[in-house]
C-alpha cells in the first residue's frame, strides 16, 4: 500500500500549505485546494482516500461539499476542520457522513491519527463503482 492520499480543502491557504508540508514530511501524499469547487474538480480526476474539509468557506461551504461527496463518493471519508466550534455545524456535517471532527488549531499528532484512522477504515471496505 503506497502513502494515504490526503485532500486539504481550508480557505486560509497559509493553513492549508502548513498543513499540506507538515503531512508531506510525515510520509502522507497531501494536496491542498482553498474552494470547495476545487475541491470537488479535483476529486473528479484524483483517486483520494481523505478529505480534510474546512466547515466555513465562502462560496461553496464545507457543508455543501461532504453533502456533494457523499453523494458522489460514499465510502470516501471526510475528516470536518472548524475554527468556529459551532456544534450545530458539527452536528449536521456528522450527520452528512463526516467521519470525524477537529477544532482548529489542531495539533498534528491528532490530526495525523484521526486520518489514520479514516483512511484504515476506508480501506478495510470492498471498493466498488460509485458513479
Amino acid at each position: 500500500m503506497g502513502a494515504l492520499r490526503v485532500l486539504i480543502v481550508d480557505d486560509e491557504a497559509e493553513l492549508m500549505t502548513a498543513l499540506k508540508e507538515r503531512l508531506t514530511l510525515r510520509g502522507f501524499a497531501a494536496e491542498g485546494v482553498t474552494t470547495g469547487a476545487d475541491a470537488l474538480a479535483y476529486l473528479e480526476k484524483n483517486p483520494c482516500d481523505v478529505v480534510l474539509l474546512d466547515v466555513k468557506m465562502p462560496g461553496l461551504g464545507g457543508l455543501e461539499v461532504i453533502q456533494r461527496i457523499k453523494t458522489r463518493w460514499l465510502s470516501l471519508e471526510v475528516v470536518l476542520l472548524t475554527g468556529h466550534g459551532s456544534v450545530r455545524d458539527v452536528e449536521e456535517g456528522m450527520a452528512l457522513g463526516a467521519f470525524d471532527y477537529l477544532m482548529k488549531p489542531v495539533k498534528i499528532e491528532d490530526l495525523i491519527q484521526v486520518l489514520e484512522v479514516a483512511g484504515s477504515k476506508r480501506e478495510s471496505r470492498p471498493q466498488k463503482s460509485e458513479e
